[in-house]
Parts: structure tokens; C-alpha cells; sequence
């Protein structure tokens, strides 16, 4: 089949609209492709299906770098939402979602905690899960956006079978891996040495390993090596920075965010909106291009 991929310019003030651009001079190949975001930043994607998503937000009377966070919200919001409502009528077969400022969402009326837990809401599931890829590395985040005092008390059994099941099911369904091997990464150095440096190791990860049919948990400093090395198929990581850090080490500039669980395709590119880099030309596409490039091919493994 022909994959349909549609592209979200993420935030108008950042680097997405310049990167998709970037990007979409060297395409996939036999795939449709459809780009939204604000109609003054349109211009280059003339050869693709295109939609303008800032009727209601004035952004095309305005330079993009002038926008308050407000209406930059609305604009990377309501892009969002509606290449969900396109993929949900199955006008799309995926997405892959440019970068965002979680603090213009906010202040737009988006409360989510990032575009993962919004997409899961607009789609009505509940467990989703943020998978990074670089290459054959493939880690799942256990927790996400939360302070690292949060996290200890947020782990549970509950929760890390549950973002494992989703794990699971995701490279079955979309990766045709028949029978995935995970891998659960401890939260404590050394694994929590028997309890002397935390029991979190012994009272949730453990259980939650075993249960999962999942190895571990492992010390965080062998068991992303030992996943490069082709031993899993992912890695559950307990806590946000850990594991992106893993993901930008093995493969920084060309990373790329799956969000697992859902009933569509959804990538996106491993960083954020860069502001401080915007028209300066030093902007790397190659993440964007590995996002977009991974939704098609995703697609094609999938159906």
C-alpha cells in the first residue's frame, strides 16, 4: 500500500516549519504526504495536500517570531487536533507531529502534560507510552514529565506492566517482532544493591519483570548497551531523562518519538522547538526526516 502521512509544523515560532521543510526535499518515497499548520508558513509545501489550521489564531498577518505564546498555542494545538480527527476517520494512515511548546499549550487551553498523553485523550485510550528509537535501540518511558522526587512514589507494579503490555503490543503489531524481548531497567544504581541503595528494584520492578515475562531490572549503565547489542527489542526505562538520554547518546540528530498505543501511527522528532536557533540555518532535519520516514515505513510493516 501507499502510505498517507500527515505533518504537523508543530509550534510557528520554532524550528518545525523550517526542519518539515528540510525534510520533505528528500520525501519517502511512495508516500502521500499532508503538511498543517499556519497558512504563511505553507508557502514551501506546495507540491503536497496542505491545510491551514490558523483561521481563528491571526497568525497569518504576523511574523512567526513576534507571536505571544497564546496564539502560537492555538495554532500547534489546533494542527494537532486535527490531523488526530484525520487519522481517527482514517483520512491518514499516520502522523508525525513537529515540535511544541508544552508552555504556549498550556497557556492556549491545552492541558496535557505533552502531545503523547493528548493524542491517547483524543483518541480515548488510556495506556499509551512514549517509545524513542535510534536505530535498533528502542526505549519506552515509564514515567514522563514529572519531577525526579515524583517518580519513586509514582512507579508501580500496576504501571510498568501496564506501559510494558503496551510495549509489547506495539512491536508485535507494528514492528513484526513475533515474540518481543524487553528488557526493565532499575531506577537505582547498581540495581539497588540488594536493597542497600532502594527497594524499588526488589518491591516493583522485580514483580513487574516477572509478570511481563521481561528481563531485569538492570543497572542502567549495562542495559542499554546490552540492547544496542541486539540482546532486546526494548528497554523500560523508570524514569524520563535516563532514558532519553540513552536514545540521544546512541543516536543524537536522528531519534525519533513513537507514541505506543494508540489506534494510528504517531512520530515525531526526538527535540524540541529550539527557539534560540530559528532562520539561523543550523537546524538539523534529520530527526524530522527520520520521524517522517519511520511513520511510512511503520505503515508498510503494519498493514
Amino acid at each position: 500500500m501507499r502510505p498517507k502521512v500527515a505533518v504537523t509544523l508543530g509550534d510557528p515560532r520554532g524550528i518545525g516549519p523550517e526542519v518539515v521543510a528540510e525534510a520533505l526535499r528528500d520525501p519517502p518515497p511512495d508516500t502521500d504526504l499532508v503538511v498543517l499548520g499556519a497558512s504563511r508558513q505553507l508557502a514551501p509545501f506546495d507540491r503536497y495536500q496542505t491545510v491551514a489550521v490558523d483561521a481563528q489564531a491571526a497568525l497569518s498577518d504576523a511574523d512567526p517570531a513576534s507571536v505571544d505564546a497564546v496564539t502560537a498555542g492555538r495554532v500547534a494545538g489546533a494542527a494537532l487536533e486535527h490531523a488526530a480527527r484525520m487519522a481517527l476517520a482514517g483520512d491518514v494512515d499516520a502522523l508525525a507531529t513537529g515540535p511544541v511548546e508544552k508552555r504556549a499549550l498550556h497557556e492556549a487551553g491545552f492541558h496535557f502534560p505533552g502531545q503523547t498523553e493528548w493524542l491517547g485523550s483524543l483518541a480515548g485510550v488510556t495506556d499509551v507510552a512514549m517509545m524513542l528509537v535510534a536505530g535498533t535501540l528502542r526505549v519506552v518511558l515509564v514515567t514522563t514529565h514529572l519531577p525526579l522526587r515524583e517518580v519513586p512514589d509514582t512507579l508501580t507494579v500496576d504501571l510498568v506492566v501496564r506501559v510494558g503490555r503496551t510495549t509489547l503490543a506495539g512491536l508485535r503489531d507494528w514492528w513484526r517482532i513475533p515474540e518481543p524481548r524487553i528488557a526493565v531497567c532499575a531506577l537505582n544504581p547498581h540495581a539497588g544493591e540488594g536493597g542497600l541503595f532502594g527497594d524499588e528494584e526488589d518491591r516493583v520492578l522485580r514483580p513487574a519483570a516477572r509478570e511481563l515475562g521481561a528481563a531485569g531490572p538492570f543497572s542502567a549503565d549495562t542495559v542499554f548497551v546490552r540492547a544496542l547489542r541486539g540482546e532486546f527489542d526494548a528497554v523500560l526505562s523508570p524514569t524520563h531523562d535516563v532514558g532519553m538520554t540513552a536514545v540521544k547518546v546512541a543516536g543524537f540528530g536522528s531519534g525519533v518519538n513513537v507514541t505506543l498505543g494508540l489506534p494510528f501511527i504517531r512520530t515525531a522528532p526526538d527535540h524540541g522547538t529550539a527557539f534560540d536557533i530559528v532562520g539561523t540555518g543550523r537546524a538539523s532535519a534529520g530527526s524530522m526526516r527520520a520521524a517522517i520516514e519511520l511513520a511510512s515505513a511503520l505503515v508498510r510493516q503494519r498493514d
